[in-house]
């Protein structure tokens, strides 16, 4: 990679919202260093890349200590500063509490929270010392709401919501900037993972992840606080989800998670 254009890291780019970051960065002419799980990276890749712009692919388990350092490793390799990140992975799990499996929530934890923190840490305190960086990271309007029968991924979703506003006032002072991009349901890969395909919202309308990173970046780039993205409905039930009660939210929550009756 040179050091002629800026440099953007974005986690959980093998597809899905993380995919389309990573190409509004490329688009906007930074080199971006992109990193997930599974090979696929090296695919996202390809599609990334675009004539003048440098794209690196790490695949790492940002679930372990030793992948978020190793992570952490390749993306400032050579004292490359990181000029915007984006912490974008996540996984989610549906399910009454009482039925899920203890590793999956755990994996809950370890990626969207644990991972989150460590490499905020890594990356803000660089930041700082140099005065200047933007940081984004990916909530969610579930942030906003209890999570009946998705429990531990909303409360994840709330840390990190909670985490990023507070890491703004924090450097509010400093050049560094902080916002967090709230999607909606989102036409990703999230709820065949999180085994909610036969689920309300499983089932039901989705935003277009390029336009949810679109937003995104959009707001990281002019400095915004929060940005519910994309569509009329997410953002309504954004505003919603400021006024209703949480017991309200809660049940909400459990009615669009629940399973549908299985299609003959």
């Amino acid at each position: 990679m040179t050091d002629m254009r800026p440099l953007a890291l974005v986690t959980g780019a093998s597809s899905g919202i993380g995919l389309e970051l990573a190409k509004q960065f490329a688009a906007r002419d930074y080199d971006v260093v992109i990193a997930a799980e599974d090979s696929a990276i090296e695919i996202a890749a390809d599609i990334v890349r675009r004539p003048g712009v440098q794209v690196r692919a790490v695949q790492v388990d940002l679930r372990t200590v030793d992948g978020v350092r190793q992570l952490y490793s390749a993306a400032t390799e050579g004292e490359r500063p990181l000029d915007a990140v984006a912490l974008n992975a996540g996984v989610g799990r549906g399910g009454a509490f009482v039925d899920t499996d203890l590793d999956d929530e755990f994996d809950i934890i370890d990626l969207n929270v644990r991972a989150t923190v460590h490499l905020a840490k890594l990356v803000l305190g660089d930041m700082v010392r140099r005065d200047t960086g933007r940081l984004l990271f990916t909530s969610s309007i579930a942030s906003l709401m209890p999570g009946a029968r998705q429990a531990v991924y909303n409360a994840s979703k709330s840390f990190v919501q909670s985490f990023a506003e507070a890491l703004r006032e924090e450097v509010r002072d400093t050049g560094v900037t902080v916002t967090a991009l709230m999607p909606g349901p989102t036409d990703t890969d999230f709820f065949r993972r999180a085994k909610m395909l036969g689920t309300v919202i499983g089932r039901g309308p989705k935003d277009d992840p390029a336009d949810v990173a679109r937003q995104g970046i959009d707001a990281l780039l002019a400095d915004k606080q929060k940005v519910a993205a994309a569509s009329l409905g997410t953002k309504a039930i954004a505003t919603a989800s400021q006024i209703l009660p949480d017991s309200v939210k809660a049940i909400a929550n459990r009615v669009m998670s629940a399973p549908l009756p299985h299609r003959n």
